[in-house]
């Protein structure tokens, strides 16, 4: 296999993502992802730019990587200013990592309009710096700048700039979409040109590509450079970055490794891409899309009926590659589009022994339809369907029984209390209990008072929380008396699983979601203890 370097900027051009921000810890924690994912470098972040990266740099060095390289991140020396006397170039250095990254223009735009310095100037400033970094013992990588767009604009100058980095001693140069707007054919040519003009230098360097999404075609753009010669891509774990977002490398790596051939992780670390790409998500506290390629949930969902009964034949009528490569798994929506065979297969998961033929299976698919036709919906929600399924087939355990609640809001609220308060009447184990709770809306009271009136029996709730709630007006023609949908996605920072509840009483259809979140997750949470302490 021919091999391209996997080259991860989630710390650093990732946290320039809207609504993105890394704690110190976050971004060791991420740092330990990426090395177990077995990515090859990488970028740490700018130590020149604020406190949060110096912590960074100063207490990554307790933590022993396995796989990957740090890279502290920054750009060539300012203009007018020497190398040695460069503050920005100094912290580099603090940095104490042996590779660096420096950023130079490559485009005569931003050379004469931004940097406002001469076209050699920039040329001085792009080689002194490499030199200096390399007297000082650092391995550099450069990035060229909106070289593509630089390419368009004054052609020799841009492949001049990149000339001037590798004669200085630059052992990558990569070649930046800096605005994200070209599109695949443009990277091919330019990285062709970048190519031929260093195959003058003696000892050319190696090619890399950093591509943004600004015109959705990121991906696209990497693996046309990686045709055209790179060895390297720089991208971020889940795509997230600057404006529209970088390179989503969990969506890329695979094309390249199952499609082209190319080695981008060590043997047996492919399968722990969306195992790790999940838990980056929940570090990051943001939403892995569900249509993510490859590693989302929807990658090998399968809703109609007919799909499903082609995949329980052949595999590959309708599934482009085994999700086990990727650590992702086969989904079968349950729906009243879902045939038969569908239903038996995920209900054969959840209970061995159960055939196409069982009697459950009919009992469920006609029970879906009614339910369907009332608005409810569980090809998103699974822990629900796993609970009807149980039902059905008499395996079901109820935890516990809400006797009574109420929920009350109150505008404006008062200034010692919440604007919602909730009072909740459980039956459990034989047991009465009773429990209140005040909230930012009536839902938020309602499952606080739930909670609370179960802890006493369930202390193993406390690490379960919603991460996501959504509602769906089902029929829009009945205003405001028309019934809702309420899908509900909880956590325990380890799993997710969603749950719905309809109808026409909005806290009613949630009180039913919240109350199937809670049974789903009791039976795995006590599994878990007992396991442990076994």
């Amino acid at each position: 296999m021919g091999q391209v370097e996997i080259f991860d900027t989630t710390l650093r051009d990732g946290a320039q993502g809207e609504g993105i921000s890394f704690s110190v810890q976050d971004k060791l924690a991420i740092t330990e992802a990426l090395d177990e994912l077995g990515v090859a470098w990488i970028e740490a972040g700018n130590p020149g730019s604020n406190p949060k990266d110096v912590d960074f740099f100063r207490l990554v060095k307790k933590t022993r990587l396995a796989n990957a390289r740090l890279c502290a991140f920054g750009s060539t020396r300012k203009k007018g200013v020497r190398a040695e006397d460069d503050e920005q170039l100094a912290s580099l250095l603090s940095a104490d990592t042996e590779f660096v990254v420096v950023f130079g223009k490559a485009s005569t735009l931003h050379v004469r309009e931004v940097l406002k310095a001469s076209l050699d100037e920039n040329l001085a400033m792009i080689a002194e710096t490499v030199q200096f970094l390399r007297r000082e013992g650092r391995t550099v990588f450069f990035d060229a700048e909106h070289f593509f767009d630089g390419l368009a604009r004054n052609r020799d100058y841009a492949l001049k700039s990149i000339m001037t980095a590798a004669e200085a001693g630059a052992a990558r140069i990569i070649l930046c979409d800096t605005n994200g707007g070209s599109f695949p054919g443009t990277v091919t040519e330019g990285t062709r040109a970048a190519a031929q003009c260093l195959a003058e230098h003696p000892a050319a360097p190696p090619l890399g590509i950093h591509a943004h999404n600004d015109s959705g075609l990121a991906i696209a753009c990497s693996i046309a450079a990686v045709e055209a010669g790179c060895v390297q891509v720089q991208g971020t774990l889940l795509g997230f970055g600057e404006r529209c977002g970088n390179t989503c490398l969990a969506a890329l790596i695979p094309s390249l490794q199952c499609k082209m051939g190319l080695r981008c992780l060590p043997d047996g670390k492919l399968s722990h891409l969306t195992e790790i790409s999940r838990r980056v998500a929940e570090i990051v506290n943001c939403t892995l899309s569900d249509d993510t390629p490859y590693i989302g949930t929807h990658a090998f969902s399968h809703k109609a009926g007919m799909h499903a009964d082609a995949i329980l034949k052949v595999r590959s009528s309708f599934e482009h590659l085994d999700p086990a490569l990727v650590g992702n798994g086969r989904h079968f929506l349950m729906s009243e589009q879902g045939g038969r065979a569908a239903i038996a297969e995920r209900v054969g998961k959840l209970a061995g022994g159960v055939s196409k033929s069982h009697p459950a299976i009919g009992a469920l698919s006609r029970r879906l339809k009614a339910l369907e036709a009332e608005g409810w919906a569980f090809d998103g929600a699974d822990a629900s369907f796993e609970i009807l399924v149980y039902k059905e087939l008499g395996l079901y355990r109820n935890f516990f029984e809400i006797i009574a609640y109420r929920v009350q809001s109150e505008h404006p609220a008062g200034k010692l209390m919440e604007c919602c308060h909730a009072w909740v009447k459980v039956f459990v184990n034989g047991q009465y209990e009773i429990a209140a709770a005040e909230g930012d809306g009536p839902v938020n009271a309602l499952d606080g008072a739930l909670r609370r009136s179960l802890l006493r029996f369930y202390p193993e709730l406390v690490k379960m929380r919603l991460s996501d709630y959504k509602v769906r007006v089902i029929d829009g023609k009945q205003a405001t008396a028309a019934k809702v949908r309420v899908l509900i996605e909880s956590t325990d920072g380890i799993s997710a699983w969603t749950t719905v509840g309809v109808s026409a009483d909005i806290i009613d259809a949630s009180r039913l979601a919240l109350v199937d979140s809670i049974e789903h997750y009791l039976p795995r949470a006590k599994q878990l203890v007992v396991d442990k302490e076994g």
